[in-house]
């Protein structure tokens, strides 16, 4: 089954990388409804686990050519784009500096455990 995932994507990953960076910058820039769930800070867990999902995908899809800072960089940089866009773009949105901090977070959280599963790969050859 392993074998059979990894077939698939091998070659889609940067595909997959793509539509996942237009769907942030798209739901990011939309009017979303507000539902009050009673969760602290759900938002901010949203946009950790997002920019979470942004950057392991790029890191994954640039896996072999070591380009880890860019990464990492371009990532963040889309995440306070997106913050500065939606106060200055939208009227229904509003830019948050503590959305930044979350965006950024997330992506050191990718970083993170894309270290940790790549040393675990290369220990396995």
């Amino acid at each position: 089954m392993l074998q059979l995932m990894r077939a698939w994507l091998k070659g889609k990953i940067f595909l997959i990388a793509i539509t996942i960076t237009l769907s942030l910058v798209i739901l990011s820039l939309i009017k979303v409804p507000v539902y009050n769930v009673g969760v602290t800070h759900l938002d901010k867990w949203q946009h950790c686990f997002a920019y979470f999902v942004l950057s392991l995908s790029w890191l994954i899809a640039f896996y072999k050519k070591k380009k880890k800072l860019l990464v990492v960089a371009c990532c963040i940089l889309l995440g306070v784009i997106i913050e500065i866009s939606q106060s200055t773009l939208t009227p229904y949105r509003t830019g948050d500096y503590y959305d930044v901090i979350a965006n950024s977070l997330g992506v050191l959280l990718g970083l993170l455990v894309f270290n940790m599963l790549s040393k675990k790969i290369e220990v396995k050859k």
